[in-house]
């Protein structure tokens, strides 16, 4: 199983997930013109927010294909883009569907959106595991992360960084809340709990620009898969 990430930051978000010939793009936070050498059998939606569908629209108008997400998130997602409710697939969480060659399950995850979701995504005998916008690292994702062959993990803040930006204090206590985004430390301890001996390749992202440090975020992590024993790991920062 192959990922790239096409980017991934407050400004935009759009990752590739590739296996026995088929691809997905998961987000669409992205100008058309870093996608159209790109083949893609379906697009699955996290969340609506503006930094992982605003490509979205332009996408469709050049490729039929189907766009996959819950109900609450098509419906947000349509209206924030100008869609045709038609446009989307929708499934329940938790509900396995085939995506080309992958089995694809969709898990609750906490951020200010309506019933924002993280994937898993199966095949080939290997999963991949996409985490990103939570604000909490509650078990229940952290077992998701269990699974995992190849993950992508948000580590999106340094808290003295984000505490000390300049920004306004309701954007400071936006992120740093329980449907934020997860810091630093936050993604080690999931990192630390969870991590199974089948993670094999880890990606930090959604890193912020102005709260965050690439150097301090691999640091912190690099370290943590030191204490579990699993400096093996590869560490990536996607985007």
């Amino acid at each position: 199983m192959k990922v790239v990430p096409l980017a991934s930051s407050s400004s935009g978000n759009a990752y590739v997930v590739e296996a026995e010939g088929s691809a997905v793009l998961v987000d669409c936070g992205i100008c058309y013109k870093y996608l159209k050498d790109i083949a893609v059998d379906a697009v699955l939606i996290t969340h609506s927010h503006s930094d992982h569908v605003s490509g979205l629209k332009t996408l469709l108008k050049h490729r039929d294909i189907p766009v996959y997400a819950n109900v609450m998130t098509a419906e947000a997602v349509a209206h924030e883009c100008g869609l045709a409710d038609s446009a989307f697939v929708c499934f329940e969480n938790g509900q396995e569907f085939e995506v080309g060659a992958f089995t694809a399950a969709a898990f609750s995850v906490p951020h200010d959106t309506s019933d924002p979701v993280g994937y898993l995504l199966r095949a080939g005998g290997e999963t991949y595991f996409h985490g990103t916008d939570i604000g909490t690292p509650l078990d229940s994702i952290g077992l998701k992360l269990a699974e995992a062959d190849v993950a992508t993990l948000e580590s999106n803040h340094d808290p003295v960084m984000l505490r000390t930006s300049g920004r306004p204090p309701y954007l400071i206590q936006r992120i740093a809340g329980p449907r934020g985004h997860l810091s630093n430390d936050q993604a080690c301890e999931l990192v630390r709990r969870f991590a199974s001996p089948r993670l094999k390749k880890l990606f930090l992202a959604h890193l912020s620009h102005q709260c965050n440090a690439e150097a301090v975020a691999v640091r912190l992590m690099r370290e943590t898969l030191a204490e579990i024993g699993r400096a093996d790991v590869e560490l990536e920062v996607a985007g």
